[in-house]
């Protein structure tokens, strides 16, 4: 395989997924859409699937996030896709906290000027008696 066709390392995964996080809690628009797909689709908590139109236009009327805290990351990586799933607490602004398994799927874009870029997610709740590792 040579250079031009390495493919990122897990701590690149790990790095851009931290970038895209933290730009969900602060309400980035533009690195959010630098880093999710036009079609990218979240699956909440409670098994609701949201575009990321909606996902933009919930945070457009109000802070969406207070705060995302991730554990230690799993990376798969394959040539035009890879996965990232880790423990997460996030606390919303009402206070309400979700304790959960977070997976996200990130693609490569066939234009390479766009890069590596989430296309799903997936939020899927913590059993109350699990050890957290956040």
């Amino acid at each position: 395989m040579s250079d031009a066709n390495k493919l990122p390392s897990p701590d690149f995964f790990r790095a851009l997924e931290l970038e895209r996080t933290q730009a969900l809690v602060a309400r980035d628009v533009p690195t959010i859409r630098r880093l999710h797909a036009p079609d990218y689709e979240l699956i909440t908590v409670p098994g609701r699937v949201m575009s990321l139109e909606r996902y933009l236009s919930l945070m457009a009327e109000e802070v969406f996030y207070a705060s995302w805290n991730h554990g230690p990351m799993r990376v798969r990586v394959t040539a035009g896709m890879a996965a990232v799933r880790y423990q997460a607490r996030i606390r919303f602004p009402s206070g309400r906290e979700v304790l959960c398994w977070h997976t996200d799927i990130y693609e490569c874009d066939e234009q390479p000027s766009r890069g590596w870029r989430a296309t799903w997610s997936q939020a899927t709740p913590l059993p109350p008696d699990a050890e957290l590792q956040v």
